[in-house]
């Protein structure tokens, strides 16, 4: 009897310590922040699947840019394959400038700029950017707060011990990011 009546002690202890330990708001601030990373891949995603038909839309008009084509091929690949936060930041950035570069060449050619399809494909492309902005502010928002919680003592003794305790990435802006393109043909 007196057996049991330890070990039940024993338990309710336990459960007592643990309560205020902080593992489950660790765990419910690590999903904030997986699904922060995940709606920016969401519209990453959107804004990559939009590309083809404004490419294709140049495409029809000029047919001699296709360097730029190329770049915005290959950058869209690499942003389907980022695994890390760093690789999607770093596809971003290349498929932004080859965005930059599509969207110069149209400054071009007066007729493309007066096609419904590109008018219509341009200002879709623009609200996803603005989706994209928001999905990243709201991401690096989770991860401050993430990163600030496992810091925090008591519960970083709790992060450390159940593997959590190293802080997670922000999504940052690409080195350079700050001037302004340089668009050369």
């Amino acid at each position: 009897m007196k057996r049991s009546s330890t070990v039940i002690l024993s338990l309710a202890g336990l459960a007592m310590l643990t309560a205020g330990c902080g593992y489950n708001r660790i765990q419910t601030l690590d999903e904030k922040v997986n699904q922060g990373q995940g709606q920016i891949q969401t519209q990453l995603q959107r804004r990559a699947d939009l590309i083809p038909n404004l490419v294709n839309t140049v495409k029809g008009i000029t047919k001699q840019e296709d360097t730029v084509f190329i770049s915005i091929a290959n950058a869209r690949a690499k942003l389907s394959g980022a695994g890390s936060v760093g690789d999607m930041s770093a596809a971003n950035a290349a498929l932004t400038q080859g965005l930059g570069r599509l969207l110069a060449i149209a400054e071009n050619y007066p007729e493309l700029r007066s096609s419904e399809n590109f008018k219509q494909l341009q200002d879709q492309l623009e609200g996803t950017e603005n989706r994209i902005s928001v999905a990243r502010q709201d991401y690096n928002a989770a991860v401050n707060e993430y990163n600030a919680y496992i810091r925090r003592f008591p519960y970083n003794l709790t992060a450390k011990v159940f593997g959590m305790g190293k802080p997670r990435e922000y999504f940052e802006a690409e080195p350079g990011a700050t001037e302004t393109p340089k668009v050369q043909f």
